[in-house]
């Protein structure tokens, strides 16, 4: 299953974290698919705490669409942003129908009398092996 998740960077007492799609299976900081922001939570000086999380937003949809399941963290970083939203707004946009080509006059008299003509009745299958005389005795 390949996941949305943070892998962590930085030095001891200060965290930075990668935003990034990875396979489920793999390590924690191991290698990763594709990298799709950053979280830095002791960013100083912001007002809004949205602003310590950056996502390539086209790149993320993406991979939802594909499949990629975000962990907690990630989804409600995502639902912070407003992408979570975005995302499942796209999801319900309703499939464009098919027009339905119309039949011309000459090919719906041609469907009508299909439907009323006769079954061909099957011929029966005579017995592939003639009798034996030695079993009638």
């Amino acid at each position: 299953m390949v996941k949305i998740r943070l892998t962590r960077l930085g030095k001891h007492n200060a965290p930075f974290y990668r935003v990034v799609v990875v396979d489920s299976r793999d390590k924690r900081d191991g290698a990763y698919l594709e990298l799709l922001g950053t979280f830095n939570p002791i960013l100083k000086n912001t007002k809004n705490p949205s602003e310590k999380i950056n996502f390539k937003t086209e790149r993320l949809i993406v991979w939802l669409n594909k499949g990629a399941q975000p962990t907690e963290t990630v989804l409600n970083f995502l639902k912070q942003k407003g992408i979570w939203k975005a995302y499942l707004d796209s999801k319900k946009k309703p499939a464009k129908k098919k027009a339905k080509r119309k039949l011309s006059a000459k090919r719906k008299l041609v469907k009508k009398e299909k439907k009323h003509r006769p079954k061909k009745a099957k011929k029966p299958v005579p017995n592939q092996l003639p009798p034996s005389e030695s079993s009638n005795q």
